[in-house]
């Protein structure tokens, strides 16, 4: 029930972030260049916003992949093993996009430019 539960309120949370997403980057009033996109990427409450965004999406794909499994009769005595490894997968990819979207430093990217 967990799993059905997590799936449902992270579809709700995708389509806000996806809603927020298409109006931010692919219809902006005005003309979209790359300056914006530092400028966002370089305040904390996108960075913010970007990592939720991870969040949900992840949650969202690793539960119904195992939703999914789980409907496959011979996976089924492998389901701790599927839970174990969809954690350590979700875990080490919140981690490594994690710290990606901290690192970004626009100081670094304008002075590649």
């Amino acid at each position: 029930m967990r799993v059905f539960i997590t799936q449902r309120l992270t579809a709700v949370a995708l389509v806000l972030f996806m809603t927020l997403h298409m109006i931010v980057v692919h219809y902006p009033p005005g003309h979209l260049d790359f300056n914006r996109v530092i400028e966002r990427l370089a305040s904390p409450v996108w960075k913010g916003i970007d990592i939720l965004f991870l969040l949900a999406v992840l949650l969202h794909a690793l539960t119904g992949a195992y939703a999914v499994l789980m409907d496959v009769e011979r996976v089924t005595p492998y389901k701790r093993a599927l839970v174990g490894g969809a954690v350590v997968l979700g875990l080490v990819a919140f981690v490594y996009g994690t710290m990606t979207i901290i690192a970004f430093d626009p100081a670094n990217v304008l002075a590649l430019r």
